[in-house]
């Protein structure tokens, strides 16, 4: 079984360096560079050429990307092209943020999908599982912004409940904090609840066509209790697969979010690095968002193996 994790782990670590390549690549045939954004279109070829020096772009990719890489092993990200800050020191507190953000959706998604989850499926066919589809469904049609957008109109224009920016600062209280991200959670919660809702039903009702699972009914048992005890333990695997997934969405996934909501968080952070052509930070945020997603999906492999026994052997 130690081998079986270390395979998964040594996996995730091949693939965070693959997708740190891509990164770098992808960041390298952006249209213009930051020369051309911060000298603006009257710079002569002259100047941008001697500012392109200074910032290193000059430079073939390859040795570039090198450097970088040795650099974010060693936990340095690089400097703003921008502004010449620490991009570690100003991407800390708004991965706090990011973090913040998506532990309150967390919060919120995973005990509300599997609980109703789980009750569609001792329910099956009735009318609580029929509306639990058609709610999650809709869920899933709708695109973030157009939900975000709408619970803006609701509830911070027409109602006035909630601000339509959720800018947050250090001396806030938790309360306020809740308070003031309340609609950006309640967006990211719409979009993941749905998935792991449907996810933990079909798992739940894959189990339940088990020989096993006919015998204990033959016995008498109330479905909610089989449910629980016989059906749930061996549908465990691919629930916490789905929402280790969901939660790593949770982090990747904010960019759009917090851009509508003008949320101090890495997606802004990197938006904004877009926009000024700034590539290290765009990169290194880049970087921090494969990781969380890499870390969380080796995360959902090792706990599948260690739930299921028949994961522990390699085929």
């Amino acid at each position: 079984m130690l081998k079986v994790i270390a395979a998964r782990v040594v996996l995730g670590l091949l693939t965070l360096l693959a997708v740190s390549a891509l990164i770098f690549a992808a960041t390298e045939i952006l249209p213009g560079d930051v020369a051309s954004a911060v000298l603006g279109q009257g710079a002569t070829p002259e100047t941008l050429a001697t500012f392109r020096a200074e910032l290193g772009l000059d430079r073939p990719a390859y040795i570039r990307y090198f450097e970088w890489l040795f650099s974010a092993l060693q936990g340095d990200l690089g400097v703003a092209l921008t502004n010449k800050r620490d991009i570690l020191t100003s991407i800390a507190p708004r991965f706090e943020n990011t973090m913040f953000l998506a532990g309150y959706a967390a919060l919120i998604a995973v005990p509300l999908s599997v609980g109703l989850g789980i009750l569609a499926a001792i329910n099956e066919g009735k009318w609580i599982d029929r509306v639990a589809n058609v709610l999650s469904l809709a869920a899933i049609s709708f695109p973030e912004f157009f939900i975000a957008y709408v619970l803006i109109l609701v509830f911070a224009v027409k109602l006035g409940w909630f601000p339509s920016l959720s800018t947050v600062f250090d001396d806030m209280t938790l309360s306020q904090r809740f308070h003031v991200t309340a609609l950006p959670a309640v967006t990211l919660t719409m979009l993941v609840a749905a998935h792991m809702l449907r996810m933990t039903r079909s798992s739940v009702l894959s189990i339940m066509s088990q020989p096993y699972i006919e015998m204990a009914f033959l016995k008498g048992l109330k479905r909610s209790r089989v449910v629980f005890v016989h059906a749930l333990p061996n549908a465990a695997a691919p629930i916490i697969t789905v929402i280790a997934l969901n939660l790593a969405y949770l982090i990747v996934g904010v960019v759009v979010i917090e851009v509508v909501f003008v949320y101090p968080g890495v997606g802004q952070f990197m938006v904004d690095g877009v926009t000024k052509r700034d590539l290290p930070v765009v990169q290194a945020c880049g970087l921090v968002f494969a990781a969380a997603f890499v870390i969380l999906n080796t995360f959902a492999d090792v706990m599948s193996i260690l739930v299921n026994p028949r994961l522990r052997k390699p085929r």
